[in-house]
């Protein structure tokens, strides 16, 4: 008996500055992609736009889903929002406002139907003379995991069901290690809602952090259940790409899924993430997306 398909989505972050309305994405994933699983990217929609403009983006994105039968699985949160320090800035006041803002897209995740939002959470600042310390400092940790355990109030009462960490190849963020998202989990353990793990095959494979040799498998093993999807996209190893598959790379698509599915994670869906430069013409851009779609639906199968 053959096992289960590995479910098969894609994260919205090819749209951005491109299909830029539900009706454009909705109807590109369903029909030209041949998708029906769907990540929104808050590079699409601020959480920071007025209330009115918000519920009615959001009564759109119901309606489009519904109408290409889409099903939004999660949002993240995004480039745009990324590129802040966000709830590890040196400044606890930036800090109140990444919060607030997380909130606010907890609301409107509600509003639209979408039941998960998750993202990275921050980045302290740097150091004068350029040294990168091997953590964080711990008042910013626990200052972190308050934060993280009222997000989860807030996002209880929007009416979430889950919450997700990304894990990031930098210093500067936490968690970047395994046993930093492990000992995490156990602080958030009790939460208002769960806390769990998305991890990116851009991230969790960078050499020049890990040293020569790493690789997801690490990840899948020390964090087991915690891991609730997945990022995929093509990379080198060496930094954060997010290629699609049509440029060669390190990360050969059977072979990522044959590993998920080896540490019992094949219920988990795996989200193709890639990026483009802006000025790059729209027609290639769909066709790398609608190719890579296609080598990964073989995979998954």
């Amino acid at each position: 008996m053959s096992a289960p398909p590995v479910p098969l989505g894609v994260n919205l972050s090819f749209c951005v500055k491109r299909w830029a309305t539900p009706a454009l994405w909705a109807r590109l994933v369903r029909e030209e992609i041949g998708l029906s699983l769907v990540q929104l990217t808050f590079d699409l929609v601020d959480p920071a736009w007025p209330d009115a403009l918000l519920d009615g983006v959001a009564r759109e994105i119901r309606v489009e889903a519904a109408r290409h039968g889409l099903t939004l699985h999660s949002a993240f949160v995004g480039l745009a929002h990324y590129s802040f320090n966000q709830l590890l800035h040196p400044d606890p006041r930036v800090r109140d406002v990444a919060e607030a803002w997380l909130a606010r897209a907890y609301r409107f995740a509600g509003q639209a139907g979408i039941p998960r939002v998750g993202g990275p959470l921050g980045a302290i600042a740097s150091r004068p003379d350029g040294q990168e310390a091997d953590a964080i400092p711990q008042a910013d940790y626990r200052d972190l995991i308050a934060r993280m355990h009222r997000l989860a109030e807030a996002g209880a009462a929007a009416g979430l069901t889950e919450l997700y960490v990304e894990p990031t190849p930098l210093r500067r963020e936490w968690p970047w290690t395994v046993a930093q998202a492990a000992r995490m989990a156990g602080d958030v353990a009790g939460a208002a809602l769960p806390w769990r793990y998305c991890l990116d095959w851009g991230h969790g494979t960078c050499e020049p952090l890990y040293g020569a040799g790493a690789g997801m498998e690490p990840w899948f093993s020390g964090l087991g259940d915690r891991v609730g999807m997945v990022h995929i996209q093509q990379t080198d190893f060496r930094l954060d790409r997010h290629w699609d598959f049509t440029r060669p790379g390190r990360v050969d698509p059977g072979a990522a899924i044959a590993l998920q599915r080896r540490h019992g994670l094949a219920a988990a869906p795996v989200f193709l993430e890639v990026f483009y430069p802006f000025e790059q013409d729209d027609a290639s851009v769909l066709d790398g997306v609608r190719r890579s779609a296609a080598l990964l639906r073989e995979a998954c199968a």
